[in-house]
C-alpha cells in the first residue's frame, strides 16, 4: 500500500489516536453541533434519514454501449436503520431503470436492530435489472456474523450474487470484480482481478476505498463507500472522522489513487443516528464508451 499522504494542515481525524472508533468522533461532533445550535445544524440533523439521488456521468474505456448503474452502499440495516428506509431506497433505485444494480457492503450494521434481517432481504429481493444485482461485503457485514454463509445464501436466494475476491463477465464489454472487505475480510486483489478479459471494461467493487493505491491503473473504475462522506461534516472543520487510513483523501465523489474511483457517501448511519452537512446518497452512474 502506498504511504499515507501528509496534509499541509493535519486533518482533524489524524489528531486523534488511530484506535479511537467512529462512535467517539461522532459523539464529539454531535456535542459541538449541540453547543452551537445554529439553523444549519438543526436542519442537517433533522434530515438524517432523507437522501439524495446523485446522478453522475463519465466515460469508461472498453465499453461499447452505454451502461446505467444504481450504486447503493452502507445501508446499515440494524440499530438505527429500519426496513422502511430500505424500502424507499429500493423504490428510488428501481425508478431509475438501471441496467445493473450494485450493493457496496455494510448491508447490515454490526449491531442488530428491531427489524429482522429477513425483512431487509425481502426488500432487496425487489431489486431487478437486466444485468443483475451484485454485492460485496463490508466490515459491518463481516463483524455481525460469526459465519456469514447463511446471510450469503439468503441473498443469493433473493437474486443477489455476492462477489468475494472474484469477478464475473456480464456482457462482452463489461467485467465486474468484487473484493472482500479490506479491513476485516480476506481481500485478495490479484485473485479478484485474475479472470478479467483482455478486452472490454473492468469495474471493481471494494467497500473500502483504501484499496485504491494498489489498484492497477488499467482498471477503469473502482466503486466504494465506507467513509459515509464523514457522516458529520462541520463548517470550517470538515469531516471529523472518515474511517480511512488516508484521512479525507478518499472522502467522497470522484477520487484518484492513482486508479480512478468513485466514493459514495452511503445511505445509512452507524454509531450515532445523525448526519450533519453530509446527506445520504443513492448513486446513479451513466457510463459511456470512450471514443
Amino acid at each position: 500500500m502506498a504511504p499515507r499522504r501528509t496534509p499541509k494542515t493535519p486533518h482533524p481525524a489524524l489528531l486523534y489516536p488511530a484506535a479511537v472508533d467512529r462512535r467517539r468522533f461522532l459523539t464529539h461532533a454531535a456535542a459541538v453541533a449541540a453547543t452551537g445550535a445554529t439553523g444549519w445544524s438543526v436542519a442537517q440533523v433533522s434530515g438524517t434519514y432523507s437522501f439524495e439521488v446523485v446522478r453522475v456521468r463519465a466515460g469508461l474505456a472498453g465499453l461499447r454501449a452505454p451502461l446505467r448503474i444504481a450504486w447503493l452502499t452502507d445501508l446499515h440495516h440494524g440499530q438505527y436503520v429500519r426496513t422502511a428506509s430500505v424500502r424507499a431506497w429500493v423504490d428510488a433505485a428501481l425508478a431509475e431503470a438501471p441496467d445493473l444494480v450494485l450493493l457496496g457492503g455494510d448491508l447490515v450494521d454490526q449491531h442488530p436492530g428491531a427489524d429482522a434481517d429477513e425483512s431487509l432481504v425481502a426488500e432487496l429481493a425487489r431489486l431487478q435489472a437486466p444485468l443483475g444485482v451484485l454485492a460485496v461485503w463490508g466490515n459491518h457485514d463481516r463483524s455481525r456474523f460469526r459465519r456469514i454463509d447463511g446471510f450469503e445464501r439468503a441473498l443469493r436466494d433473493a437474486g443477489i450474487d455476492v462477489l468475494v475476491n472474484e469477478g464475473i463477465t456480464l456482457r462482452d464489454d463489461l467485467h465486474v470484480a468484487g473484493l472482500d472487505d479490506f479491513r476485516v475480510g480476506r481481500p485478495d486483489l490479484r485473485a479478484t482481478l485474475a479472470a478479467r478479459p483482455d478486452a472490454g471494461a473492468t469495474l471493481l467493487l471494494s467497500h473500502n476505498p483504501d484499496v485504491l493505491p494498489t489498484v492497477p491503473i488499467d482498471v477503469g473504475l473502482t466503486l466504494s463507500g465506507h467513509t459515509h462522506g464523514g457522516q458529520v461534516v462541520l463548517p470550517g472543520v470538515g469531516a471529523l472522522y472518515t474511517s480511512s487510513e488516508y484521512g479525507d483523501r478518499f472522502l467522497a465523489g470522484w477520487v484518484d489513487g492513482p486508479a480512478r474511483g468513485y466514493v459514495s457517501r452511503g445511505l445509512g448511519v452507524t454509531s450515532l443516528p445523525v448526519r450533519i452537512n453530509c446527506p445520504a446518497e443513492l448513486t446513479v452512474l451513466d457510463l459511456a464508451p470512450v471514443a
